[in-house]
């Protein structure tokens, strides 16, 4: 509950006290511009009703008070009353201390290696998730923590990964088909349809934007070898930066570039760096993948040996088994990684026997579009 309201002398700013000597400052076109009146915002979906045009420049709070634990203000020169719950001010105060160092994560971010992971891989059935709201929320919140997870208990046969992504969004169709084959073949368009294991990797980092979940099922796994691992590209680039902030910087400030040209007709290039960060020193994504890396021509010719020392170091500790987990998929299993943040990987697989998985990719929007709605539902079932 909000205790206290306290108006600057122009009023343009407004200080908030809650209780334990929390406060925050508001400034008044902030405010006015977030109203949650109906005549600003729609009370079907939340969207803004006006533009910044529509609010006068020079708007300020003449009257701010408490009320039922909120803050009502009214604004001039319109003479409008609105007022703020106490609890959407808190969720949405942007007066902090100091910025967060470089490279920060969100609260919900759970970075991981083989030590807290291994053998504690986030995993639901999918007829608990495709039945059970708890379920599918529960997962789903676990994939937005730690970037990847197992779904077992899927009819082991062609087009079973689809059932996944029904759960929470939509499959993303590529170049390669609204999923894709994953066995060895003569003569393959892409390495990963051979037995030759794979580095840890990020998929597709030639393609803008990128996709930013992919799923992979097993519909036939009877090859000696050949298990799956999981790399948290976040984990690593934390330890990157620690060791050598140098290497961080260099990754994160200088683009490299991405392409794939194996298949009649297609031309996929991007241009990004191997760790992006935001304006505000969020880590955003990782891009890594040594087939796909096209020449570097973006970096300035006296700091490129050290951009290469960073490189060659970033993928040494990528390689690094404190970062891997590993697991075999059966048939019925499908695993899901975040694509901008979990590597993958396979190791070799023997000749004899069939391993038969299929893949497909999906965007992070409708995930977190389900999970937020579940978990939204759950607070309402609990008011």
């Amino acid at each position: 509950m909000i205790e206290g309201a306290e108006l600057s002398p122009d009023g343009r700013v407004v200080s908030v006290a809650w209780a334990g000597a929390r406060t925050a400052r508001f400034h008044a076109l902030w405010l006015r511009d977030n109203a949650l009146d109906d005549k600003t915002r729609s009370a079907g979906n939340g969207q803004r009703l006006i533009t910044i045009l529509d609010i006068p420049s020079q708007t300020r709070i003449a009257e701010a008070a408490v009320r039922g634990g909120g803050l009502a203000v009214r604004f001039m020169p319109e003479d409008k009353w609105t007022e703020f719950p106490s609890a959407w001010l808190e969720d949405h105060a942007y007066d902090r201390p100091g910025a967060a160092e470089t490279g920060w994560t969100g609260e919900r971010v759970v970075r991981w290696t083989k030590a807290t992971m291994q053998g504690r891989v986030p995993r639901v059935g999918y007829g608990a998730a495709s039945t059970g709201k708890a379920a599918l929320r529960d997962w789903l919140g676990a994939v937005s923590a730690y970037g990847f997870g197992v779904m077992d208990g899927l009819p082991a046969e062609s087009g079973a990964l689809c059932k996944v992504s029904d759960l929470f969004g939509y499959i993303r169709e590529t170049n390669y088909g609204r999923w894709f084959e994953v066995r060895a073949e003569v003569n393959p368009s892409n390495l990963a349809y051979t037995n030759l294991g794979l580095q840890a990797h990020t998929d597709n980092p030639y393609r803008d934007p990128v996709p930013t979940l992919q799923i992979l099922s097993c519909v036939e796994n009877t090859v000696e070898g050949g298990e799956s691992s999981v790399v948290d590209g976040f984990a690593v680039v934390a330890a990157l930066k620690q060791e050598d902030p140098e290497a961080f910087r260099l990754l994160s400030t200088h683009a490299a570039r991405f392409e794939y040209a194996g298949s009649s007709g297609v031309r996929l290039r991007a241009k990004r760096p191997m760790i992006e960060l935001g304006p505000d020193g969020e880590l955003l994504a990782i891009r890594f993948n040594n087939r796909s890396l096209a020449p570097v021509v973006d970096v300035p010719f006296d700091e490129m040996d050290a951009y290469y020392a960073a490189y060659r170091r970033f993928a040494e500790l990528i390689e690094d088994e404190r970062f891997e987990v590993t697991f075999k998929l059966k048939p019925g299993e499908a695993f899901i990684v975040d694509n901008t943040r979990v590597m993958h990987a396979r190791k070799a697989f023997s000749g004899s026997g069939k391993r038969w998985l299929q893949g497909c990719y999906a965007d992070k929007d409708g995930l977190l579009s389900t999970l937020a709605s579940l978990e939204a539902t759950t607070r309402e079932a609990a008011e």
